[in-house]
């Protein structure tokens, strides 16, 4: 697949400098860090709330943090506040082909007994269906990418594909959290930058029957999760945490959905 391998190198750069840079602290962020939460709003009974544990960057954010296209931001561009994100924007022309996905995403406050967090902002970024990113590897559109604000429930909905698998990496969506979408506009830093996987079965059962996917089912035989060095040492509860849960199938599309904890 065109740039995989570039793609899968510079992940793992980014990846090595994280880990230097935490030391021993990232054996903590990224396991099993839990805090003791009290029943929700809906009167559930007290559970553990699992914060989501930070995850690298990667190389192709385009959210204003320094990278190898100087720091491009699509934070600053009109129209980058949107549900469906298959579609180009700002001027720039194309659609991300693929099966559709419609994630709905719930931030909660660990702190708040895993209260659901109203105006809260997520910016979310993925590559496409043969593993391409816009605005990097795609440099004529920025499609996949885009800012949605919680509700007073705490969820956000953002209409995509299912991405792609490229060479190194297991399937998965990038995302940054922000305390609103106009702090992410405006530049302030965001409060965690994480990723989502995806379910193995359901990445195969599209990857086996459409041809928009390329090379994905021979990239996803090569790579498991747990060989994927960003999931690879997460506790199962982690990692059901980060995993995105779907309903449908291939022909129909897919919804999903996942719950994000913060330290909040």
């Amino acid at each position: 697949m065109t740039g995989g391998a570039s793609q899968f190198a510079r992940d793992l750069a980014a990846a090595r400098s994280r880990r230097q840079a935490l030391g021993a602290l990232g054996t903590v962020v990224g396991g099993a860090f839990l805090a003791a939460c009290g029943s929700r709003a809906s009167g559930q009974p007290a559970e553990r709330c699992l914060l989501t544990p930070e995850e690298i960057r990667g190389p192709f954010p385009a959210d204003g943090t320094q990278d190898q296209r100087g720091g491009l931001n699509v934070l600053e561009q009109e129209g980058i506040v949107r549900s469906d994100i298959r579609g180009s924007f700002a001027g720039m022309e194309g659609t991300a082909e693929g099966v559709p996905l419609d994630l709905e995403i719930t931030v909660l406050g660990a702190a708040g007994g895993c209260t659901p967090l109203a105006g809260w902002a997520v910016y979310l970024w993925q590559n496409d269906a043969r593993g391409e990113y816009s605005l990097y590897t795609l440099p004529e559109v920025n499609y996949l990418r885009g800012l949605q604000q919680t509700g007073d429930d705490g969820t956000l909905r953002f209409r995509t594909i299912l991405p792609g698998c490229y060479g190194g990496r297991y399937p998965h969506i990038h995302f940054e959290v922000f305390s609103s979408a106009e702090a992410a506009i405006s530049g302030e830093p965001g409060v965690l930058v994480s990723q989502f996987a995806l379910p193995e079965e359901e990445c195969r059962a599209v990857y086996r029957t459409d041809s928009r996917y390329g090379e994905s089912l021979q990239n996803l035989d090569r790579l498991p999760i747990t060989r994927d060095f960003v999931f690879r040492d997460a506790s199962p509860e982690i990692l059901q945490l980060q995993t995105i849960s779907l309903e449908g199938d291939p022909r129909a599309g897919f919804r999903g959905t996942a719950d994000v904890g913060i330290a909040y």
